[in-house]
């Protein structure tokens, strides 16, 4: 397990989510996780009794490699961060590392005030050369 700074790998991962520039984005995606990297997300609550009523038990969403993170970061990009309202942010000092675990929380904040509007807690399973194998993505815990 090569050595990680849960803090550095915090900030290298809200700044993927608020790159504008596509390209650079999509290198930011192929440096932070690995080439078949998971991220899966605990939909809001709402989402998930939706699911439900549906039939799925488990209401999970994932993105699977490089492309589908591709798709996943841009997407989310285009809705929070583009219009130049809102930015991510690891919070200061709470990243923390167990083995090959990191976790760490993330806010949501409106750009003209500096007001949080979110966040959540990202559980990241690091593989050997120091990418994402597996993130887990809690939104509003």
């Amino acid at each position: 397990m090569p050595h990680i700074d849960a803090q550095e790998l915090a900030g290298r991962y809200a700044a993927v989510w608020n790159e504008r520039d596509p390209e650079l984005r999509r290198k930011a995606v192929h440096a932070l996780w690995s080439p078949d990297g998971v991220h899966a997300l605990l939909p809001p609550q709402e989402l998930r009794e939706s699911a439900v009523r549906l039939g799925f038990p488990t209401a999970a969403l994932e993105a699977r490699g490089h492309d589908e993170l591709e798709a996943r970061v841009a997407r989310a990009h285009e809705e929070f961060v583009a219009s130049g309202e809102y930015t991510f942010r690891a919070t200061a000092a709470h990243a923390q590392q167990v083995n090959d675990v990191v976790t760490f929380r993330w806010e949501s904040v409106l750009t003209r005030s500096g007001e949080v509007t979110g966040g959540g807690l990202e559980f990241v399973v690091v593989a050997e050369d120091g990418r994402i194998a597996r993130d887990y993505q809690f939104v509003g815990v």
